[in-house]
């Protein structure tokens, strides 16, 4: 099984669907009214929790997210038709940061835990939304709102109560085969182990705990030297950690201070996190060897603390000798230990809610005329017939509002000069503007 727990993907919102310029033009209706209808809202784009997945694979195949667009609206009052939301899934413990600030601005650790990424935008009213009673026929209508485009950084850290770890070959997949029903790939070489496996332990009196076997540590994994180093970051989350040394090894407890190493320069938490050590493989050892390490151990108990080997257990993942005891251990430990999940600090999303595209360039194109390209300006063209006088002299309205004619003389414009706004051509003048 492949294994991905960092990717990048794209989400768009849908933009919210245009207001509509209409007429009542029923036979019986005295002189009609306005009757254009607002546009649907765009679908907005949100994030969801799900315990049913373990990897982000699926985004390595489809890594651009789009939702719908609002409907326009129509005549005879008609809104148009709301966008449905856009709901991708990703797993329990995804990370999720945007890429153009680098802030974390979500951690879902729960199933159906849900956040916006991205809103979708409001749909635009129709004229019948701006009749008063000293305006009874307005000839104009407003653009939908943009939809949000934004890259994120997905990231995953596997939610499990217990992490095992050591040396490659310290007999971690065999463990975890016996005490779950987790089927890592087993063998007498390094590395055998090249993702992380998920186990789940019953206890003895019901219920259960979730062990993830990390792939093999070596020195200088946290600099990025073998394979540990990506997979570090998995067990941040975890309750406590079960240390497996290999005691066939030529210095086991060099091996041990090694890991530990790597822990602390990968993070404090994770050199802080409770340990069990287990001394794995005493089927292979003789028992001379076996007196000489635990000799070894009492001397580093004098030397470092009694902290540093609390608790220790002598066990055979092939045999299984002493594996129950180590278990029903771990069981009372995950009960007494707090899971604390919630160690990503998470920034307030504001860009999920930003619609706003009101920035806008000007640029001189030829010696008489003036390009204005910026989103809300294209917009509100869009939905300007060059033809309704009404309609042009709103839209001049809102361009002064903007400051687009300052600008505009700013880069020396006269009167006579054309100014192109999308499908709009229009002649400048001082005071008034004319199609």
């Amino acid at each position: 099984m492949q294994f991905l727990d960092k990717t990048r993907i794209k989400v768009v919102s849908g933009r919210g669907g245009n207001g509509m310029v209409a007429w009542r033009r029923e036979k019986y209706v005295d002189k009609g009214g306005p009757a254009g209808g607002d546009g649907g809202s765009g679908g907005d784009v949100y994030l969801i929790a799900d315990e049913n997945m373990s990897t982000l694979m699926d985004f390595k195949y489809k890594s651009v997210f789009k939702a719908e667009n609002g409907e326009n609206g129509g005549i005879k009052n008609m809104h148009g038709r709301g966008a449905k939301d856009l709901v991708i899934k990703v797993p329990l413990g995804t990370v999720v940061k945007d890429l153009k600030t680098g802030n974390a601005i979500a951690d879902l650790t729960e199933h159906e835990q849900k956040v916006l990424v991205a809103k979708g935008g409001r749909g635009g009213r129709g004229n019948a939304r701006f009749a008063t009673a000293q305006k009874r026929a307005p000839q104009f209508c407003e653009p939908g709102e943009p939809g949000i485009e934004r890259e994120l950084e997905l990231v995953l850290k596997l939610i499990a109560d217990v992490g095992l770890l050591g040396m490659p070959n310290a007999g971690k997949s065999t463990l975890i085969s016996r005490i779950s029903s987790a089927k890592p790939k087993i063998a007498d070489y390094p590395f055998t182990t090249l993702v992380p496996n998920l186990g789940v332990v019953k206890k003895t009196l019901g219920g259960g705990f979730v062990v993830a076997d990390i792939p093999g540590l070596i020195e200088g994994a946290s600099e990025g030297v073998g394979l540990g180093h990506e997979f570090l970051q998995h067990i941040e989350r975890c309750r406590f950690l079960v240390h497996i040394v290999d005691i066939t090894a030529d210095d086991p407890l060099k091996n041990y201070d090694i890991i530990n190493l790597e822990l602390k320069k990968h993070s404090d938490r994770l050199a802080n996190l409770y340990q069990i050590v287990v001394f794995n493989k005493i089927d292979a050892a003789g028992s001379g060897a076996i007196s000489n390490l635990k000799a070894m151990i009492e001397r580093y108990r004098l030397l470092y603390g009694e902290d540093k080997f609390k608790e220790v257990f002598w066990i055979s993942a092939v045999t299984g000798e002493n594996v129950n005891r180590l278990v029903d251990f771990m069981s009372v430990k995950v009960d007494e230990i707090e899971h604390n999940v919630s160690d990503i600090v998470v920034e307030e999303d504001s860009a999920a809610y930003n619609n706003d595209d009101s920035a806008f360039e000007v640029y001189k194109a030829a010696k008489d005329t003036y390009i204005v390209l910026g989103g809300k300006i294209n917009r509100l063209a869009s939905v300007t017939d060059a033809k309704n006088i009404e309609q042009i002299i709103r839209f001049q309205n809102i361009l002064t509002g903007m400051g687009v004619f300052e600008e505009l003389k700013k880069l020396g414009i006269n009167n006579g000069d054309t100014i192109i706004i999308g499908h709009l051509e229009l002649v400048y003048w001082d005071e008034k503007m004319y199609s």
